[in-house]
């Protein structure tokens, strides 16, 4: 891998660089991948404050204020931010800061691990001493996002569904009934039907579909982005195509790097996916598939943290920090950053919820 804490295979990052998300302007700094896009200050606020915002008088026109320019450090296609191996943890926060924070008002170093089970002791230990001179450099740390993964350490479905309270295994099993009326393929990228133009149409349909039904809107990956992707042959992925009745209703794209199975991308077609229970049986569907090929994680991304935890996923947390050019912002944002940190529940073992 070309970076610390790189769970993903080298090919989906450089097709990340290659074919930003749209409105994405895309900068280097000190070796590391970064990029300067709109971003919206509720983004990470919790729901309640966010449709509080959303609804309040005037939001359309006051709104705008609180969408701006910034420079994040990272990608949106790795679960991780991403730093050279021989950089220097002490040094790179103010390297950073001098090369990126003046620029625009609001500098983001997105999603460092927090002692992530994901990635090795070296790197763990790197980030931990990074966090720190951050801090001192004058950054503001945060709760960052709570990715969802699974051990892959059980033997089959039932010692899994064991794990859950029985309420859950109940409806679990009745939601997965439904995946009988679902044939699923499983096709590498790199297969030659990804050479068909139509093929690609069709998968980029059901993409935008999830995308349109998203409350946050980020970052809108493009067709050409999903293109060279799927044409990869040696990026390691593997698109998962569901159908019913013959008809194309879903897909999800995961990668293998490492050991694990990364889950990255989904599309799906409404209300077909739902009916079908399609979350459910691709869930399931992939942890067979982990176990079957001895992989030891199913990491299942940042998105829809209350399911996932009711699937039985656990959490790992990471940081941002933030460093904000205005000194008067920068004594804001210290009192008022917990608003920021909506997906700091997750940090621990998960609970009966409702789906």
């Amino acid at each position: 891998m070309r970076y610390l804490n790189q769970l993903e295979p080298d090919g989906l990052v450089a097709s990340f660089a290659a074919h930003p998300p749209l409105g994405f302007r895309l900068l280097e700094a000190q070796g590391t991948p970064a990029f300067v896009a709109p971003f919206d200050l509720l983004t990470t606020t919790d729901d309640a404050l966010r449709k509080r915002a959303t609804s309040a008088p005037g939001y359309r026109w006051w709104g705008r204020l609180l969408r701006w320019r910034t420079a994040f450090v990272g990608t949106t296609v790795s679960e991780y931010s991403l730093f050279p191996h021989a950089a220097d943890p002490a040094t790179l926060p103010g390297a950073l800061r001098r090369k990126l924070g003046g620029g625009q008002r609001l500098l983001v170093v997105k999603d460092i691990p927090q002692q992530s089970p994901l990635c090795d002791a070296a790197s763990r230990d790197w980030c931990a001493r990074f966090a720190e001179a951050c801090r001192a450099e004058g950054y503001l740390l945060l709760e960052g996002q709570a990715l969802a993964y699974v051990a892959i350490d059980f033997a089959d479905e039932d010692e899994y569904l064991a794990r859950l309270s029985s309420s859950r295994r109940k409806d679990i099993r009745r939601k997965l009934r439904k995946r009988d009326e679902v044939a699923v393929a499983t096709v590498a990228c790199g297969d030659a039907q990804f050479a068909d133009e139509a093929v690609v149409d069709a998968f980029y349909a059901l993409y935008e579909n999830v995308y349109a039904q998203s409350e946050i809107h980020f970052d809108k990956l493009s067709r050409d982005f999903f293109a060279s992707v799927l044409r990869d042959a040696g990026n390691g992925g593997f698109a998962f195509v569901y159908r019913h009745q013959g008809e194309l209703i879903g897909w999800n794209l995961c990668f293998v790097a490492d050991g694990k199975l990364i889950d990255k991308y989904v599309g799906f077609a409404y209300p077909q996916a739902r009916e079908q229970n399609l979350y459910f049986t691709s869930w399931f569907h992939n942890l067979a598939w982990a176990r079957e090929r001895g992989l030891t994680h199913y990491v299942a991304g940042w998105t829809d943290p209350q399911v996932k935890s009711y699937l039985g996923a656990s959490f790992t947390l990471t940081r941002h920090a933030v460093w904000l050019r205005n000194p008067l912002l920068r004594a804001v944002a210290r009192k008022l950053g917990h608003l920021f940190e909506s997906d700091s529940q997750w940090a621990p073992p998960p609970t009966d919820a409702q789906s």
